[in-house]
Order: structure tokens, then sequence, then C-alpha cells
């Protein structure tokens, strides 16, 4: 029986083994949100979800909508979501206490998979998006301690001065482009020490190694957060076939690194938002 990483990990390949890369696919709605506790989803399970292409933003599962007094459309499939089951166990060593988090899944269904609800509750009007540039420029002139930055012909994160780089936002094909990009280097940022803290960050230039894939990963998870949270599409550049080749075969060989990236994104885009330590920490038992 497959255990519920490698089922996670399994969904996102199967996207990427399709040509969709979840973190860099636009959102057609706001940012996910259970429709039983109108709580957004965090972490993974917002790109597990919004890369589903569905204009609601709203999810269920079966048995809430069967309580609602709907049904699930013949032949609809669930999409994964994933929580941590939380338990308590204690030491026979010593007798202490301890929490247990274990990894687990259930599936789930956009209301524009039902019939019998959307109606009732007036959610069965289009919902539209509206790319929000000024919001960019808002979380990035917001971002406490912001790491120092200067213009360079690339965009790219130096640990050791603390500095990103970036050209200068004419030689981007979009503004969107030039701030999905900005977003991906600030993530990379938040793994300083100052910061977040994130193991590997000095191996961020490290293009061999397997802190890098990670951090990478790391970047554009939270730079698709961002992203989703302004409204404006991800950066779309090195989408070839050698990119997804190179992600399919990491996840993989590391049914773990996706869960983990995921956590690690979530943090990270937190902290450049400005949320506070008790929402920082929520991250954590959240995927």
């Amino acid at each position: 029986m497959l255990n519920s990483y490698q089922v996670i990990t399994d969904s996102i390949v199967k996207q990427l083994e399709n040509g969709v890369i979840p973190w860099r696919k636009p959102w057609r709605t706001d940012v996910p949100m259970s429709l039983a506790s109108l709580k957004p989803y965090r972490g993974l399970n917002v790109l597990l979800l919004a890369s589903q292409g569905y204009a609601s933003r709203y999810w269920l599962t079966f048995a809430q909508c069967a309580k609602l007094g709907g049904h699930v459309k013949k032949g609809e499939h669930g999409t994964i979501v994933s929580f941590w089951k939380i338990g308590e166990y204690e030491k026979k060593e010593t007798g202490e206490k301890t929490n247990s988090f274990l990894l687990r899944y259930y599936r789930v269904f956009n209301i524009e998979q039902t019939e019998g609800i959307a109606e009732k509750l007036g959610l069965d009007k289009p919902e539209t998006r509206i790319p929000s540039i000024e919001t960019c420029e808002r979380i990035v002139s917001d971002m406490r301690q912001c790491p120092r930055l200067e213009d360079s012909n690339a965009a790219w994160y130096r640990p050791l001065t603390d500095t990103v780089g970036m050209p200068h936002k004419q030689k981007f094909q979009s503004a969107e482009s030039y701030y999905a990009t900005l977003f991906h280097e600030l993530a990379h940022s938040t793994g300083h020490p100052s910061r977040v803290g994130r193991d590997g960050i000095e191996n961020v230039n490290s293009f061999a190694s397997e802190s890098y894939s990670k951090e990478e990963l790391i970047a554009e998870m939270s730079s698709a957060f961002l992203c989703g949270v302004s409204g404006i599409s991800p950066a779309v550049i090195g989408q070839s076939a050698a990119y997804l080749q190179s992600w399919i075969s990491k996840l993989k060989g590391d049914s773990r690194l996706l869960v983990s990236a995921a956590s690690a994104a979530q943090k990270a885009t937190d902290f450049i938002l400005g949320k506070s330590l008790a929402e920082q920490t929520e991250s954590e038992v959240q995927s």
C-alpha cells in the first residue's frame, strides 16, 4: 500500500507528465477555500487544487455535499488534499509525552463538480480575478527585513551579502513576469538566518547539489503563492521538456521532497507577507 507521501507526490508527478506545472499554472480563482469551514487552504493544497483549473474557489467532500442537499455529478473525480493528523505518544525510555505528526489525505470536489448547492448558496455566478500590480508592489515594499536590492543583468540571491539582484523591469516581457521573478528571489532570501532560516541556503547556487533542488522548489512554490495573492500569472520561463523531466525524476526519487518543500514555501510566503508568528507556526501542521 502506498503511503500518503507517495500518493500525494504521484498526483503532482502525473500533472508534470501531462505537461502541467502546478507551481507555474495561472490560477482562475482566489486562494482555494473549504466551503465547510470557509478557511483558505494552505501550502501544497493550494497548488493541488488551484492547478485543477476550476473557476470557483470552493471545495467540499462527498459527505459535505450530501449534507448540503446536493450531489456530485456523475463521472466526476475528487482531488487529493493533505492534512497532518496530530497524535500523542509516550516515550518508553523516559515516559515523556510528545506529539506525533502523520501525513494523511482525503478527496474533495470543486463546487462546479456538484449540483444543487451553488445556486442555493448564491455561488453560481462566475468569479472574476483582477490582477493587481499594486498588490505586487505593496508586497515588496512592506516586506520586513527585506534584503538589499541591486540592479543586475540576471536575477539572483546571494546569501553571503544578503542581496537580491534583478534586471530592470523594462527588460521583462511584462510587469507580471518581473514580479513573479522577484518573488522567487525574495523567497530564497527568507532562508537567511536573520529571517526564517533554512538549511542549505548557502548552496543556493550549487546547481548539482540536493539542497539546491529543494531550495529551487521552495522558491518556485513561494512565488506561485505570492502570484496567487496578487492575481498575476506565475513566471512561464523554463517550461521545457528537460525542465519537466528533471522535476519528475527528482520527485520520483524522493516522495517527501514535495511535502517538505511546500511547507517551507508556506513559511517563506508568510514571512514575506508579514504574517504573525502564530500564523507562521500554523504552516508547520498544514501542507
